[in-house]
């Protein structure tokens, strides 16, 4: 039996809006300021990547799978690809402006510890072979490790997409069947240079949480058949994540690790997340299972006003990511030259944060002057 995904009819702002706020998120987790106390990475085991990851593939369904229906399988595959180079063409792009910030940084203020905190000695040492592996994607200096993986995961997905708008289940499960070896013999993609070893993030382990929000998106009304057990998993999630809270807690307070059994950290540390650790992976599917309870589709506070600077960041994901990531190293040199100030630290964040929105209604006024192209649906704008 064929399953048709389910394509929502208009825009399902809860993916801009979550996508927003993991953009922003990534950003301030990127700056070692106070306002990190703002992110979900210090309440629990997973962070604003998963979320992040999720949604691409929530949205990639929703993006092609109506054309390939429509159209045929070589059309569909042939405007994901389209997309994929665009996504590679930023990601160059993004890598240059970069690295010539790092430079410019490192020599403005006379350090050269600079270029090997942002993993940019291999460029030093050997610029053409660095260059070759960067537009490999193996060469990538901190912070530029998430893009890469989603153009791979998305090159990969013409292939997947014809297989799970029938066979959604089938998918996940062959999904877990790469991601327990991966875990297991430690599987991963080699990175330049040779000492940096692999990908920060291992795709053929992050390709499980990609895969999982591109089967809901296809199972759609069918996870309703949960609700029977609503009340269970609600109280499961719950006492999950409260668990996930306390443990990060740990951290923080001594108090608190001193209470905590020595077995407890050993079972659960380290929390791996090049390969994503199962206890991550379990965390944000508590976390979003939650979301599905708390926040349906026609939630009235997804369209306060209040919130739709976070919406816009969420519909123009590409270019605030790649803003976002450049303004994290500028945030990081302002607050080192006010002597990490606490008053530093919020202004330069919030700063950032108001440059991406201040982008986010730049690109929704030139959007709203066109059109998003013939067949190209807004879903597939903003993966």
């Amino acid at each position: 039996m064929v399953v048709k995904p389910v394509v929502p009819s208009g825009r399902d702002i809860r993916l801009d809006l979550f996508r927003g706020l993991a953009l922003w998120f990534i950003f301030l987790d990127h700056v070692p300021t106070v306002m990190n106390w703002l992110t979900v990475r210090n309440y629990g085991f997973s962070d604003a990547t998963e979320i992040f990851v999720f949604i691409s593939g929530y949205t990639a369904v929703i993006a092609y799978s109506g054309m390939m229906l429509r159209e045929g399988w070589l059309r569909a595959a042939a405007r994901i690809w389209r997309r994929v180079w665009q996504l590679y063409v930023a990601h160059i792009l993004l890598f240059v402006v970069y690295t010539a910030e790092i430079a410019y940084v490192s020599i403005a203020t006379d350090t050269s510890s600079v270029i090997e905190e942002f993993a940019m000695m291999g460029l030093g040492e050997n610029p053409f072979q660095a260059m070759m592996q960067a537009a490999l994607l193996n060469f990538r200096p901190a912070n530029l490790d998430v893009l890469p993986l989603y153009i791979l995961l998305l090159a990969v997905f013409p292939f997947v997409l014809p297989v799970i708008i029938r066979w959604p289940l089938a998918v996940i499960a062959a999904s877990l069947a790469l991601y327990i070896p991966t875990l297991h013999y430690d599987w991963n993609l080699t990175a330049y240079p040779p000492d940096k070893g692999v990908w920060f993030f291992n795709p053929l382990a992050w390709q499980i949480v990609f895969h999982i929000g591109a089967a809901c998106a296809v199972l759609g009304p069918r996870l309703k058949s949960l609700d029977r057990f609503r009340t269970t998993l609600t109280v499961l999630a719950v006492i999950y994540l409260l668990f996930g809270f306390l443990m990060t807690m740990s951290f923080e307070f001594n108090a608190l690790a001193e209470r905590i059994p020595p077995w407890v950290n050993r079972l659960i540390y380290p929390m791996d997340k090049t390969n994503i650790a199962p206890m991550r992976v379990v965390h944000f599917l508590a976390f979003a299972w939650l979301v599905r309870v708390l926040v349906p589709f026609n939630a009235p506070f997804l369209r306060w006003r209040i919130l739709e600077p976070v919406r816009r960041c969420g519909e123009h994901s590409l270019l605030i990511f790649c803003i976002g990531t450049f303004l994290a190293l500028t945030a990081q040199t302002a607050i080192r030259y006010f002597e990490e100030s606490i008053l530093s630290q919020i202004v330069v964040s919030t700063a950032g944060i108001v440059a991406m929105c201040v982008a986010a209604y730049v690109a929704t006024w030139f959007k709203s002057g066109g059109s998003a192209g013939p067949g190209r649906s807004t879903a597939e704008v903003a993966t």
